[in-house]
């Protein structure tokens, strides 16, 4: 389980700094880092949020998209974990 959290990290991560280059912008991304603190506006969480539902081949629940759970990589990576659960389990 353990390199299944790290490679999500990775992953969402690498869709965060994907989006920053777009903008000219480099950070570090550390996972409990805001993400607006590391340059990303209310559009480019939109372009996060389907870059997040390409990359783990999933819709987000309408009551899932909330500005908790869009704040940094971590509670990015919690919600994903969470809607990826029923799937993994069955």
């Amino acid at each position: 389980m353990q390199a299944f959290d790290t490679d999500m990290r990775n992953r969402i991560i690498k869709l965060v700094k994907g989006i920053l280059e777009q903008n000219s912008l480099s950070a570090d991304v550390a996972p409990s880092a805001k993400l607006v603190d590391v340059g990303l506006t209310s559009m480019d969480m939109v372009n996060l949020m389907l870059g997040v539902e390409a990359e783990f081949d999933f819709t987000i629940p309408q009551s899932e998209i909330t500005p908790e759970n869009f704040q940094s990589v971590e509670t990015l990576e919690r919600m994903v974990a969470i809607q990826l659960q029923p799937a993994t389990a069955a």
